[in-house]
């Protein structure tokens, strides 16, 4: 990913711990399009673990599986989503918006980031920012997102950030 196209996706991102886990991402792909799974070291953003997920992409398959899920995840969700397929999360009538949203990083071997009011069924109070960056063991190929989620009552965003549904990724430079 070019220089510019990093700076262009960096400024979109309004949540301070987006802007530390893509920053720390970024150094961790050392000069790479993508870093590894093995770069990634939890005990470098402690501070982060809480509303990360890694996201198990496996080749040929459509489905996507939750390798590990923060406690704000299972805060969320109300319930353990660790081992469980995406498809199999509780998402109403999001379910392709998040689809798409997963695939579009495999398939680009992208950063994607956006916004959504109502993440769930019957959710429309919360607002969702979240980040999902791709991780590759081969340098080629994303085998593994690296999620970051912040759930924040709608009453505390300005109307301006939540239209509609937003999915911004990264363009090619």
């Amino acid at each position: 990913m070019a220089a510019a196209a990093k700076l262009t996706f960096r400024v979109q991102l309004v949540i301070p711990e987006h802007c530390d886990l893509y920053d720390y991402w970024i150094r961790c792909a050392r000069g790479r399009d993508m870093p590894a799974r093995s770069d990634i070291s939890p005990g470098d953003i402690t501070h982060l673990l809480p509303s990360i997920s890694l996201i198990d992409v496996s080749p040929g398959e459509s489905r996507f599986r939750v390798r590990l899920a923060g406690t704000r995840l299972r805060d969320f969700y109300q319930r353990e989503i660790t081992g469980h397929y995406l498809d199999e999360l509780e998402w109403g009538d999001k379910a392709e918006y998040w689809q798409s949203a997963y695939r579009r990083v495999v398939e680009q071997c992208r950063p994607a980031q956006g916004v959504v009011r109502g993440p769930r069924h019957e959710q429309d109070h919360i607002v969702q920012f979240w980040l999902r960056l791709p991780l590759s063991g081969d340098g080629r190929n994303v085998n593994m997102i690296l999620c970051s989620d912040a759930f924040i009552p709608s009453s505390r965003v300005p109307d301006i950030a939540v239209g509609e549904e937003v999915l911004t990724v990264a363009s090619q430079s």
